[in-house]
């Protein structure tokens, strides 16, 4: 049988009565996948953040390391990077890829170049697997995961620890990298959704 609420009751205690008649929000946990680029060694760290339940929630599922054997030639070398980031996405299915911008300025251009080469061939293992990609400049992640954007890899490894909820610091500093960057999609998330 179905009630019809009286129309003798305030707004307001109507508007709680049909609140409680409501089901509760389902929770919906995003797999959002950081990268830290590199040659030899690119950081990916995975975080499931409760976006439906204003990012307060947030967990590592997975982090690591890819690596590149420096003696190998640079095909073979960014190939073995497309690889392993294309086994990562199909084991643990995130629904999104955050990977770290470059430098406007660099002291060394051809690193910039190679690193150029290097997150090109991670964001094609993410386009591949039909994923959207998005960016973060260093000083952007480092200020909102850290609170300053000159933060050092020492703060943003504490901040990451913290925010997690881990016992133990991570290492070596391209996992806290990588996780840091997935950190700051999902704060930056929670930022949009709460001035909306």
């Amino acid at each position: 049988m179905i009630r019809t609420r009286s129309a003798s009751l305030p707004p307001s205690v109507r508007r709680a009565q049909e609140k409680a008649l409501r089901p509760a929000p389902q929770t919906v946990a995003t797999r959002i996948l950081g990268i830290d680029p590199g040659l030899a060694r690119t950081g990916y760290g995975l975080i499931e953040s409760d976006l439906d339940g204003g990012g307060k929630s947030l967990k590592l599922v997975e982090g690591g390391i890819l690596r590149g054997k420096e003696s190998l030639p640079l095909p073979e070398r960014l190939k073995a990077l497309h690889g392993g980031l294309a086994e990562v996405l199909a084991e643990f299915r995130p629904e999104m890829v955050v990977i770290e911008d470059l430098f406007s300025t660099y002291a060394h251009p051809r690193s910039a170049l190679m690193l150029a080469h290097a997150r090109g061939v991670l964001i094609l293992a993410a386009g591949q697997a039909d994923l959207p990609v998005h960016t973060f400049t260093p000083n952007e992640v480092k200020q909102v995961v850290a609170g300053n954007g000159h933060a050092t890899k020492s703060s943003i490894q504490s901040a990451v620890k913290a925010r997690l909820h881990l016992s133990a610091t991570l290492h070596p500093p391209d996992l806290a990298d990588a996780l840091a960057i997935a950190l700051c999609y999902a704060l930056r998330a929670d930022i949009g959704r709460r001035l909306s």
